[in-house]
């Protein structure tokens, strides 16, 4: 059997994978790995001219439901907790921000566009 990655291992393999993906889409990806306190911003990006806050999941099979399902409404409200502060810090006042998600399972790479609204949990 081979050895296990290790949880971050895995999910720096993720974030890269979906940067690269983001890119291809037209993305300009400006930050990685954003810590706060109370929690990180995987990827921060520009897509035109909306700033776009990027959470990455990954699965490595679609057996206990696939890696969009994993954002739940408790990671949404942390993500937007961390986007307000990443706001806040750089001083940065973009006319639009979103959140999106990367979802990779098994292998497949979903992006979803606009998966929640700041102060949308459910």
């Amino acid at each position: 059997m081979p050895p296990r990655r290790s949880t971050s291992s895995v999910g720096q393999v993720a974030e890269a994978l979906a940067a690269q993906e983001l890119t291809t889409r037209g993305y300009r990806i400006v930050d990685r790995n954003v810590r706060f306190v109370a929690g990180e911003l995987d990827l921060v990006a520009w897509h035109g001219d909306v700033l776009v806050f990027i959470e990455v999941r990954s699965r490595a099979s679609a057996r206990f439901g696939d890696a969009r399902q994993a954002v739940g409404v408790g990671k949404r409200r942390q993500v937007s907790r961390m986007a307000s502060l990443y706001l806040a810090t750089r001083r940065l006042r973009p006319r639009r921000c979103r959140f999106d998600v990367v979802a990779i399972t098994a292998g497949r790479i979903d992006v979803v566009v606009d998966a929640w609204r700041l102060g949308e949990w459910a």
